[in-house]
């Protein structure tokens, strides 16, 4: 390389799905092919791009990693005239390792193996992956072929090449500080990072910080996409120089393959001056891209052909009706219609080309009609306000819509145990059972009409009520997705009024003008979540130090306390029933639907919050809360 040399250096975010051999051979593929179109010297493509991140427990067979080096050595041929980063499980002395290798020319330069395994929140690397020791470089044969394998520092055109494998970066001795001392010109960063609110912020103080303090290039190129499931990874793409962030990409794409370069000389440090693509980190903002996207992936990767809903006209199910609406607004205006339709597997459903010469708004409402059925299943304790609000919503964005009553069906229930232990069911000795089965009755047909349309179920169980179990079982929890089950009832309503404001949902008027309510008790009970509960306001305040910050009860309320959020006595209170209920129904979370991990936190067993089934209760922790 010359001293006037530019060298363009490239990330991309590839949407991979665990072992799904062919999407991911072909999104690797596409992005060397996109790289070289662009005369792109160097890619990075994201931490185990091979295989996908998400493969759990299947890591733990001899014939993933022997499959994914097979596959490895098929994409060769493919890297001519280009410097590549590839992501893969690799088996060395029997013990299994998390590397990227480093291709230059169809040549295999050696593996570098990830030295810090992330083993917290989501994260369970430990149970599959070791972690390889900082210096150490061993060989490793691969068809009678020795390569180096482990904390390998690379020189290829005339620059030093280091890696930090996503937690890498995260621990504060981070293998950077060793490649700075040996010279290190670029350090790439293939990750396997999962979205969660504001953690794009956490991501710059990294790279760009990584940048600085190491006085080097720096690329970091994550997966895209609702994965295996649960996770969904924004694809975020950042590429910084020497504390400056020089270029990014447009996070959370419904593409394949999201690619961005810059050019860097290398000799005298100058970099291409390009302007940086928007990037809002706003919350609502946010919540809207990743669902969208989480949503869009579940269904097709799942080979469904749409959601059914059961809409009580709600707030909670009004947002997951929102957010299939907002999924087809974003992958019309990304994809344009014929690549959403085909990609989405919805091509059965809709004829794309009556659709094609119509309005985006047209469009958006014709697929709306075909890939959303929702019904409003009243009983005598329903009002008409939900009800018009559950007809107009549908009518605004387009979605299929029935209406029935469950009334016969609860009365057959309840008519067959009130003969069976001899005596009247009334809401003074019995309204628990009471207003679940009313839920109940509502999910046989609800599956029914699911199972008709080869569709997902949506269920719309909010954090706040996997929280405290404010939810039926086989009744509103039924369903095969959860969308909303990651983020707390506060947020939600918040989010509504965001949506019928910057979003245009003018459908959603009519439900953010009323209270929250599961109207399951007679009306003339005047029955509101936070009447059962407490408010959402106080119960967003408590979970997030009793489940995120694990604190005790009497800790919890110290802290409160300093917040002057209501009166003491009545805050005590609040801490009591939050965490007798907390602990009551860990089963109901056990058996909760998948749900996306869109905040720092939740309350999924399965992703991030392990609670046993059975325990004391905390009972002597609420008696010091009250001998306080």
């Amino acid at each position: 390389m010359t001293t006037n040399q530019y060298l363009r250096i490239a990330g991309a975010a590839l949407n991979q799905t665990p072992f799904d051999w062919n999407n991911n051979r072909k999104n690797i593929l596409d992005a060397i092919q996109q790289a070289k179109e662009e005369k792109i010297k160097i890619l990075c493509l994201p931490e185990l791009c091979i295989t996908g991140y998400g493969c759990e427990d299947v890591f733990l067979s001899e014939w993933l990693p022997e499959k994914a080096m097979k596959e490895l050595f098929s994409i060769l041929p493919f890297c001519t005239d280009i410097i590549v980063s590839i992501g893969l499980p690799v088996r060395f002395d029997g013990l299994l390792y998390n590397c990227a290798c480093l291709i230059e020319n169809e040549k295999v330069l050696g593996f570098t193996a990830k030295q810090f395994l992330a083993n917290d929140g989501v994260h369970y690397e430990p149970r599959w992956f070791n972690a390889w020791p900082a210096e150490l470089i061993e060989e490793i044969t691969i068809s009678e072929t020795q390569y180096k394998i482990g904390d390998v520092l690379y020189e290829v055109e005339g620059i030093k090449i280091g890696f930090e494998i996503c937690e890498d970066a995260w621990r504060p001795q981070r293998p950077g500080i060793r490649h700075q001392q040996k010279g290190a010109n670029l350090i790439l960063n293939p990750s396997a990072s999962h979205f969660a609110f504001n953690k794009s912020i956490i991501r710059y103080d990294l790279v760009i910080g990584g940048s600085k303090r190491f006085d080097c290039t720096y690329i970091y190129a994550d997966l895209l996409g609702n994965e295996a499931g649960r996770m969904i990874y924004d694809g975020e793409v950042l590429i910084a120089h020497r504390g400056k962030l020089i270029q990014r990409n447009d996070r959370l794409s419904f593409k394949n393959v999201n690619l961005v370069y810059a050019d860097i000389n290398f000799q005298s440090g100058e970099t291409s001056l390009t302007p940086l693509v928007h990037d809002d980190l706003d919350k609502e903002y946010e919540f809207w891209e990743a669902t969208s996207l989480g949503l869009f992936d579940y269904m097709r990767k799942s080979k469904s052909k749409g959601f059914v809903l059961s809409l009580s006209g709600g707030a909670d199910s009004s947002a997951c009706a929102v957010m299939v609406c907002e999924m087809v607004k974003k992958g019309l205006k990304e994809l344009g219609v014929k690549e959403f339709i085909s990609k989405g597997g919805i091509d059965n459903l809709i004829n794309t080309e009556t659709i094609i010469t119509l309005s985006f708004e047209e469009q958006v409402k014709r697929i709306m009609n075909k890939i959303l059925v929702c019904a409003y299943q009243g009983t005598v304790n329903s009002g008409e306000a939900t009800f018009q609000s559950a007809e107009k919503l549908c009518k605004s964005i387009g979605a299929t819509f029935y209406h029935w009553p469950v009334d016969e069906e609860v009365e057959s229930y309840k008519g067959k145990i009130e003969k069976a232990i001899g005596r009247k069911l009334s809401w003074e000795t019995d309204d628990i059972t009471l207003q679940n089965i009313q839920a109940r009755s509502r999910s046989p047909i609800i599956w029914m009409l699911a199972n008709i349309n080869h569709s997902l179920l949506i269920t719309t169980s909010n954090r706040s009520e996997g929280d405290v179990g404010y939810a039926t079982m086989d009744g509103d929890t039924s369903g095969s997705i959860a969308p909303i089950a990651g983020v707390d009832k506060h947020f939600i309503r918040s989010w509504l009024l965001w949506a019928e404001k910057k979003m245009g949902q003018s459908g959603l008027r009519f439900v953010n003008a009323l209270t929250p309510t599961a109207e399951l008790r007679p009306l003339e009970r005047t029955q509101t979540d936070e009447k059962d509960l407490m408010p959402y306001s106080i119960l967003v305040e408590i979970e997030r130090l009793a489940i995120k910050e694990r604190l005790s009860p009497k800790i919890v309320f110290t802290k409160l306390k300093e917040k002057k959020l209501e009166d003491s006595e009545l805050l005590k209170l609040h801490i009591k029933k939050f965490y007798q209920l907390w602990t009551r129904n860990q089963w109901k979370r056990e058996r909760l639907a998948p749900s996306f991990h869109i905040d720092d936190f939740n309350v999924d067993p399965r992703s991030w919050c392990r609670f046993p089934i059975l325990s004391g209760g905390f009972e002597e922790e609420l008696r010091e809360l009250y001998n306080d």
